[in-house]
């Protein structure tokens, strides 16, 4: 496959850089390395995809090969306005500019008349480019064609998702970039439209193979399910495989460690200074370790008791009510003009994570299987056990839905064994007979 440059391809249109720039996209270009290249028999396709059009379609009076006055047949100066037998170009001053910008006027599918101002035109022939891609787009709505793309490679793809997509649309991406090395080295230079549910299922057993979990998996499909939706708005595949594929059932991954008040006060004792508040703060607020590390002193309101949570994982803004124990911790906090709640007295920044720390502090605690995140279920299943409802829960927490909060509840055993005893009856009738008086004085 010949690729084309932005240069050659400007000197193949006989147009500037500069517009092929703006109508890279138009022109079916696709990102290499954060270049801009082109297929040069698309090129060539896409010409005479074009005139045909226009000639056959729209009946457009002049030859696409030649967009200068002298080629275009039919069309009529009037005024200093070009008058085309489907639309017109013209120039026009904006505002109070002295200089006129090109412009071009046209009607819509609708029959809507539009007038629009061609910023960047340096000639009336980019001018009248532009009209022709506008009325082409026209054309395209009324008749309901799409463009369809080149063939593109995942590896390339991916590059285009992740610089274009990724990096701008979310703010926890480095996860799904190791995600994205693993898919790029099984699907390699496949096309996008030659990927099947059944290409889908091996990638999905070769992770399982490597040693990860079901939800692991699960993650992996959801980041392919993502990339290929995208692909699909963007013209490069027509459906998305992933769709007929069922995602492994997470229930048996479901971590149930609760940390017991016993180990809690072990933890405590084994766990250095600056992580113990770290901690009270986990157990009493439900908060992600990433949100409590980067809490700044702005998001504690020590006289409404409050604390604001900003830069969640599902980018939903919660206020989480301070308990006694949260606000006499940070009440004592020193502040000393810093930003942040947690900072590293050292570099005055937060601390960028406490995972060998507390790792440290359980194994001195004789505490075994317990991660930090477990803190956020303890706390979540301490609620339930108080009788709170599980919605109040939820946006504590800062979950979309219940579903999701009912995975970080678990039951203790000492809670189970409590609601059993609610059905035992204090009073043991069973060793005599219970006459009608006697059970409606039960009753009663």
């Amino acid at each position: 496959m010949a690729l084309l440059s932005v240069k050659q391809n400007a000197k193949f249109w006989g147009f500037s850089e500069s517009w092929v720039y703006r109508n890279w996209r138009e022109l079916q270009g696709f990102k290499i390395s954060s270049r801009i290249r082109f297929d040069i028999e698309e090129q060539k396709e896409l010409k005479k995809t074009f005139k045909k059009n226009f000639q056959k379609s729209l009946t457009i009076p002049f030859f696409f090969d030649n967009l200068s006055a002298k080629g275009v047949e039919m069309a009529t100066l009037k005024k200093g306005r070009l008058i085309h037998g489907f639309g017109t170009v013209y120039k026009k001053k904006i505002n109070n500019w002295t200089s006129k910008n090109w412009t071009i006027d046209f009607y819509d599918e609708n029959g809507d008349r539009v007038q629009k101002v061609v910023p960047h035109a340096q000639s009336r022939e980019e001018a009248e480019y532009a009209l022709m891609f506008e009325k082409q787009k026209v054309f395209d709505r009324k008749y309901r064609i799409e463009q369809r793309r080149q063939k593109i490679g995942f590896k390339t793809f991916a590059q285009i998702y992740v610089e274009d997509y990724m990096m701008t649309a979310r703010r926890n991406f480095q996860s799904d970039v190791y995600r994205l090395n693993e898919l790029n080295s099984f699907f390699k230079d496949t096309d996008l439209r030659d990927i099947t549910p059944f290409t889908v299922e091996r990638f999905r057993k070769s992770r399982l193979k490597a040693g990860n979990s079901k939800s692991t998996v699960n993650r992996y499909t959801a980041l392919l399910k993502t990339m290929l939706n995208t692909a699909i708005q963007e013209n490069y595949a027509e459906e998305n495989p992933v769709t007929k594929v069922k995602l492994y059932s997470e229930k048996d991954n479901l971590c149930e460690r609760i940390l017991t008040e016993q180990e809690e006060i072990r933890l405590y004792e084994a766990s250095a200074n600056y992580l113990r508040p770290i901690i009270t703060v986990a157990l009493n607020t439900g908060m992600r370790k990433g949100e409590i590390l980067n809490l700044k002193w702005s998001q504690v309101d020590l006289k409404a008791k409050r604390l604001r949570v900003e830069k969640t994982k599902s980018q939903k803004l919660r206020f989480i009510p301070m308990n006694d124990t949260v606000f006499n911790e940070l009440n004592v906090q020193p502040k000393d003009g810093g930003v942040y709640v947690f900072a590293n007295p050292a570099t005055g920044r937060p601390y960028y994570d406490v995972k060998r720390q507390f790792r440290n502090a359980c194994l001195k605690a004789d505490i075994e299987g317990l991660r930090f995140h477990d803190l956020r279920h303890t706390f979540a299943t301490r609620l339930v056990e108080k009788g709170i409802h599980i919605k109040k829960i939820r946006d504590l927490l800062g979950h979309f839905s219940v579903t999701v909060t009912e995975r970080y509840t678990h039951s203790t055993d000492e809670g189970m064994r409590k609601a059993v005893e609610l059905l035992e009856r204090k009073d043991k009738v069973s060793d005599k007979v219970v006459t009608k008086e006697i059970e409606s004085e039960l009753i009663n």
